[in-house]
């Protein structure tokens, strides 16, 4: 179906050269002066709303009130009320006059772009059962790590479960213990990294009256808690050298005693373990036991960190934005454009970090549209476009039309600049060498403030990645 351009602009004169111009390159439009524009006129699909001059303020608070509730239609400001538009969430840029047709044919693609989000559904993942529900994605490292699970899901074996922090580590081994002969039992995980060094051994192993200071009953540990269960150590890379003697010897006995008893406890206790550290080279500068490490090191699981599986964030969104709508908050929407974005920033926190982006937002636009601008400087990875027309999106056809367009303008132009820069000095200037060392400064001032990222530079320039790509190419500039 052909979906139309809506202009309102209260200028007659505006409406009628703008009717041309839509014609003329073959955009079906209708137009109507902002007095004309009724609640039925909403109801169509637009494909885009071009706003121009509206001269009565109730008329643009109830414009503004229908584009915040139809935040589907990509609106676009034709030099007027920019301020005002740029609040909405579909706001999409601003078209200077006098019109380019590059600069037109730039801003409708950036329209069908965002429109992209009506058929942009977020994929769904079926579930059958609850088997590795937090495991959500479909990539090949997510898809690996589900098949190794499965398999050792049914055992007894050890597993230790490497990975950067924020990756997942303790989904994996919930997953585990829910989906093994275990699953009834108790889940009881430990940071060994999180407990001081003299207080670890009563934490695993409880300890008795009068064991030491302050010990005024007897206490279980979590070992005789995980009884029939899952005990899982996290970061067991932070456990200090002595408590990994005492480690190792229930995992090869099955059996402890409590700090300050002598009773012998049997310990039927499936270990899993995590850690964010290379075990291996601390082995070799003797901070971990190397016979600890392959008692542990059974079955090992290496997640991914979430920069190497960036084709499955649309995925994560929609799980965490379902699991925080569950909890009572109000639902958010990413455009095609922030979903984009967020699949191009390195994630260094991993899902951990994108869970705390996404209760940001939550917090920040309820029940609204969220696009590149909402998001915060580090996750913009696409300037807010300003139209700025690029050769690789033009046809030859595309180029000869655009210099038929600018022939006129710019012939009005250098009229101006003859009568407007007169006070030149009588031996004359390199006006190219002057502006290309001025581009040059302020591309170098901008790449340093942002710390070398080039969609920030380029986002504070004014233009586009990839025009900023080039320039930098050009006069020979690095990050």
């Amino acid at each position: 179906m052909q979906v139309h351009t809506l202009v309102v602009d209260d200028d007659q004169q505006h409406r009628h050269d703008l009717s041309v111009i839509l014609t003329f390159i073959g955009e079906q439009y209708e137009a109507y002066s902002s007095q004309e524009v009724n609640s039925s006129h909403w109801e169509k699909e637009w494909g885009a709303c071009l706003l121009g001059k509206v001269s009565s303020s109730q008329s643009l608070t109830n414009l503004l009130n229908f584009l915040r509730t139809h935040h589907h239609i990509p609106v676009i400001s034709m030099g007027e009320h920019e301020n005002e538009l740029a609040a909405l969430p579909n706001y999409v840029g601003n078209l200077d006059k006098p019109l380019h047709y590059g600069q037109l044919m730039d801003a409708f693609r950036h329209c069908k772009e965002f429109l992209g989000k009506q058929t942009f559904q977020m994929p769904t993942f079926g579930r059958k059962n609850t088997l590795f529900r937090s495991m959500v994605g479909r990539s090949e490292a997510i898809s690996q790590i589900r098949h190794l699970m499965e398999q050792v899901a049914a055992t007894d074996a050890s597993v230790l479960i490497f990975g950067e922090s924020g990756t997942g580590k303790e989904v994996v081994a919930r997953n585990i213990h829910y989906h093994s002969t275990r699953g009834k039992g108790p889940f009881v995980p430990v940071n060994c990294g999180a407990i001081p060094p003299d207080l670890l051994e009563s934490e695993l192993f409880g300890h008795e009256k009068g064991a030491f200071t302050g010990a005024v009953s007897a206490r279980k540990g979590r070992f005789e808690l995980a009884e029939g269960g899952t005990l899982f150590l996290d970061e067991i890379g932070d456990m200090p050298m002595s408590m990994q003697v005492k480690l190792l010897r229930v995992l090869q006995e099955r059996c402890f005693e409590r700090v300050g008893g002598s009773e012998t406890i049997k310990a039927d206790v499936r270990i899993v373990a995590a850690t964010h550290r290379d075990l291996e080279s601390m082995i070799a500068e003797e901070k971990f036991r190397e016979d600890l490490y392959y008692r542990l090191n059974v079955f090992p699981i290496e997640m991914p960190a979430l920069r190497e599986r960036m084709e499955d964030i649309p995925l994560l969104l929609q799980e965490l934005l379902a699991r925080m709508e569950a909890q009572g908050a109000k639902p958010i929407h990413f455009t095609p454009r922030a979903v984009t974005s967020l699949m191009e920033h390195d994630w260094p926190g991993n899902i951990r970090e994108l869970a705390n982006l996404v209760e940001r937002l939550i917090i920040l636009y309820p029940g609204e549209m969220v696009d590149i601008s909402h998001l915060p400087m580090k996750y913009r990875y696409s300037q807010f476009p300003e139209f700025q027309p690029e050769e690789s999106f033009m046809s030859v056809d595309d180029h000869e039309r655009l210099a038929l367009a600018d022939m006129f303008s710019s012939q009005a132009s250098e009229l101006d600049n003859i009568q407007n820069h007169s006070d030149l000095p009588p031996e004359g200037v390199n006006l190219k060498e002057m502006l290309a060392e001025l581009e040059v400064d302020m591309i170098s001032q901008a790449l340093e403030a942002q710390g070398g990222v080039v969609a920030r530079a380029a986002d504070m320039l004014g233009m586009r990645r990839t025009t900023l790509v080039e320039k930098m190419r050009k006069y020979g500039l690095s990050r």
